[in-house]
């Protein structure tokens, strides 16, 4: 079945009945992917103002009401504890487990943060001719812890995770202009080539996802990434908190080319 050329309502429909439960990368071409965040109210201000002081690695497109499980403007008729194909939970900073929905897990007092996500400008990448090995390869997108630190905020501090993408040389520029121009799914590339210059010591190993080749003549490219806060919260520990799996995206009703302004 081609998922890039289906609705994001139908692709969640979808999830929502398990029978999509992998990466999302590539479904419902030209809408936005998002990652999520989901905490306690007594918690959502700090990761408010974490999401404010470290925009390249958590652009935030919407913030929920407390306790609820829908959304008013990124997309319709939606259960975010059951339309992400892979959740993670979360206790003290430790992965507790993987569940293909969260309802038994859902409170009266949790906050979801839909955070911005690069796989959203890769429509375009494609679009202009730049290939996204990933999609190529049927695979996750490679991504990997840095050291590069995020501005602290209230409980959370941690350092940036980044997903890469192997780019021949001749179009590292045409990838750069076209990503800089969506700093809401993350934007331009915060490092490229030398993965050691941002603590990156085996690009064979990710910390996320899967590897993918790297060809003769192309440079590891790297991108601020919205795993950024599962990295945080594994350093900051906080009681409890839900996510995607990385890879397994909330598809969203928002046209790539919207959050362009």
């Amino acid at each position: 079945m081609n998922y890039s050329e289906m609705s994001p309502r139908d692709v969640r429909a979808l999830i929502r009945e398990k029978k999509i439960t992998g990466p999302t990368a590539g479904m419902s071409a030209g809408y936005a992917q998002a990652n999520l965040v989901v905490l306690p109210a007594d918690l959502a201000y700090d990761f408010l103002l974490f999401a404010q002081r470290n925009p390249k690695s958590c652009p935030l497109l919407e913030v929920s009401d407390k306790g609820s499980r829908t959304l008013h403007s990124i997309a319709q008729d939606t259960d975010i504890a059951k339309d992400l194909p892979k959740y993670r939970i979360y206790r003290n900073g430790e992965l507790d487990g993987e569940y293909t929905d969260v309802e038994q897990f859902w409170r009266e007092d949790l906050v979801s943060f839909l955070i911005g996500c690069s796989f959203s400008f890769e429509s375009a990448l494609l679009e202009a001719g730049v290939p996204v090995r990933h999609i190529e390869e049927g695979c996750n997108v490679p991504m990997y812890k840095t050291n590069i630190a995020c501005t602290p905020a209230g409980v959370f501090h941690g350092n940036m995770v980044v997903s890469m993408r192997p780019l021949p040389y001749d179009q590292i520029v045409k990838a750069t202009l076209i990503t800089g121009d969506m700093p809401r799914v993350h934007g331009a590339p915060i490092h490229i080539g030398n993965p050691e210059a941002i603590g990156i010591h085996d690009l064979q190993h990710p910390d996320f996802g899967d590897m993918v080749t790297i060809n003769d003549g192309e440079v590891p490219v790297f991108w601020p990434c919205g795993v950024t806060p599962q990295n945080v919260i594994m350093d900051s520990k906080p009681p409890f908190v839900i996510t995607h799996a990385p890879g397994h995206m909330f598809i969203t009703d928002v046209k790539n080319v919207d959050l362009k302004y």
